[in-house]
């Protein structure tokens, strides 16, 4: 048993005003198996590059285990490899016989190692790469979301495979799989960082205790602040009244008064000053107390969502519906029938490479939605209602970049509006003016999403919307998909979200 001391660390990107870590300290013990928690570009991944030893920091890490990082980077000339012939390079001293091991743990079978990376599903790509990490001894693992773009089935071998390991941390925004895999929490508040034990429900739920003491707490301070002020007033008023008096009095009214009453009136105008400039330390020191109470609570705002009436009843309808790739051998899904009505909420569900994403396209270019063409053969039928407006979230956010005002423009987006939104899923003002090429890859979702809700429409369409999102925007979406009741068709792999969303499920 080995412990990671991190002791007074302090990083910022080299010209940048933000200052990511500041005088950070937590001990760590390398048997845990830890949740990783955080708001998109808190600096999870930015943590785990400074463990790696990959960027210069001030302060200390020690520790006596070495580090390695899921997901490996995986070169192009690789990619043409069966794995086989490279997790040596990924894993200095990798030997095969112990990934093979690993992968029998995943219930996969080793053949996956001898076929070329790029033929493999994400699925077992991702199975692949975790065999490699945990082949090795005397190492702390950091894991950066592995279940991304992952169906529920396979999802599932990893969550289970995960909660036999320990000694890592574990970044995901996944609240079953933390709540699986994990028995401490590493949490990056909003000014803080508090390492807890147990997973992620008991994080949660210590944290909402928590943050209601706070406000209530608040609420006293508050009470307090007003008090204090209301009698600062009504004494500095009594003591400038009092003081007026000292120089002039009217001898018939005032005839048992002297000359040397002034001193008197002089000494109580002094004391009541006195007793002012006490009240507003007290005052200064209430609001300083009230101040520390809510620094790391976190308050989210409501979204909101501007939902289009459409004529029909029915948006979508497929009937014997089929899809194959042109010189494909087989079809990509077939005799599919369903229906999608106003106000209903869908899930598609199925294993990755069934389709899901195909039957979107599908759908978006019956639309005439920009870039979903797809070069297929169909059968059987899918009809769209005339005029259907549709607001679409896609799985990739690589082609992000420039300012935030020109995509707004190439976007047709409401300036004010879309900045509105995106502040309200926690994006600090000062982001707006980087490149949106330096964000994290939960902010460049962030940007689509709040797209789309910036956009009015019948339809909404989200493929695989939370991948990389925090845990307290996804129940910001969820609590924003609930309030407006959209017709939304989505496919997502967080089983959380889709038991609380979805009234209807298409199997594929």
């Amino acid at each position: 048993m080995s412990q990671i001391s991190v002791k007074n660390v302090t990083f910022s990107y080299e010209g940048s005003m933000d200052t990511i870590f500041e005088t950070v300290s937590f001990v760590l013990d390398t048997n845990w198996k830890l949740g990783f928690i955080g708001r998109n570009g808190k600096g999870k991944t930015t943590f785990f590059n400074l463990l790696m030893g990959r960027l210069s920091y001030h302060g200390r890490i020690d520790t006596n285990v070495t580090f390695d990082l899921f997901p490996y980077s995986i070169a192009d000339w690789q990619m043409e490899l069966p794995a086989g012939e490279f997790v040596s390079e990924l894993k200095q001293g990798c030997e095969d016989w112990r990934v093979i091991c690993e992968l029998n743990l995943l219930g996969q079978d080793p053949e996956i190692l001898y076929r070329p990376f790029k033929t493999l599903s994400f699925g077992e790509r991702t199975k692949v790469l975790l065999a490699v990490l945990f082949s090795g001894d005397n190492q702390f693992l950091l894991i950066d979301e592995p279940t991304n773009h992952l169906d529920r089935e396979t999802k599932e071998v990893v969550k289970d495979y995960l909660r036999s390991k320990k000694g890592f941390i574990l970044v995901s925004h996944d609240r079953d799989l933390l709540d699986a895999c994990t028995d401490h929490c590493l949490v990056l508040n909003r000014s803080s960082i508090e390492v807890q034990a147990g997973n992620f429900s008991t994080w949660w739920e210590n944290k909402q205790k928590k943050d209601q003491f706070v406000l209530t707490e608040n609420e006293k301070h508050l009470k307090e602040i007003g008090k204090l002020k209301q009698a600062a007033r009504r004494t500095a008023d009594w003591a400038a009244k009092n003081d007026r008096t000292k120089i002039g009095f009217d001898p018939i009214k005032e005839h048992d008064r002297f000359l040397d009453t002034r001193c008197y009136i002089g000494a109580k105008t002094k004391k009541m000053q006195s007793r002012v400039k006490q009240m507003e330390k007290r005052i200064e020191r209430e609001i300083q107390e009230k101040e520390g109470l809510l620094k790391d609570v976190e308050e989210t705002q409501d979204l909101k969502l501007v939902v289009l009436a459409h004529h029909k009843e029915t948006l979508i309808l497929g009937r014997d519906y089929g899809v194959a790739y042109i010189g494909g051998n087989h079809p990509v899904f077939q005799n599919l029938n369903f229906e999608l009505k106003q106000g209903e909420r869908v899930a598609l569900s199925g294993k990755n490479g069934c389709g899901k994403s195909t039957l979107i396209k599908r759908i978006l270019e019956k639309c005439n939605m920009p870039d979903a063409f797809m070069e297929v053969s169909e059968q059987g039928i899918l009809e769209t209602a005339s005029g259907l407006i549709i607001s679409y979230v896609g799985q990739d956010s690589g082609g992000l970049s420039g300012k935030l005002s020109d995509y707004c423009k190439e976007h047709n987006l409401d300036r004010s509006l879309f900045l509105a939104i995106l502040r309200k899923l926690d994006f600090e003002r000062s982001q707006f003016e980087k490149p949106m090429e330096e964000y994290s890859e939960g902010q460049k979702k962030k940007v689509l999403l709040a797209t789309s809700l910036a956009t009015p429409a019948h339809l909404y369409i989200w493929d695989e919307p939370l991948n990389y999102i925090d845990v307290y925007s996804r129940m910001q979406i969820e609590d924003l998909v609930l309030s407006y009741q959209p017709t939304l068709l989505f496919v997502e792999h967080d089983s959380r979200f889709c038991e609380k969303i979805a009234t209807k499920q298409i199997l594929l």
